[in-house]
């Protein structure tokens, strides 16, 4: 199972310190701008060639987390 946590980095050298898929340049906030626009997770990795399923997996699961996070704890139950 893929966690957010091995796919995920945040450096404040690279990208203003946004997350990004470890390793490349591509930001959460893209992907998940691509999500909401409609396109597949697969148009998604053809876009974005350095990027795999996983990584865009990774995404969906990070913003979950982050979602908890800002809603009382039994919703997210």
């Amino acid at each position: 199972m893929t966690t957010c946590t091995n796919r995920i980095a945040r450096d404040p050298k690279c990208c203003g310190g946004e997350p990004t898929i470890r390793g490349t340049r591509v930001t959460v906030r893209a992907i998940l701008a691509s999500l909401a626009e409609g396109d597949r997770p697969e148009e998604i990795v053809e876009a974005f060639p350095s990027l795999c399923l996983d990584d865009v997996r990774a995404v969906i699961a990070f913003a979950a987390a982050k979602a908890c996070d800002e809603f009382p704890r039994q919703m997210c139950s």
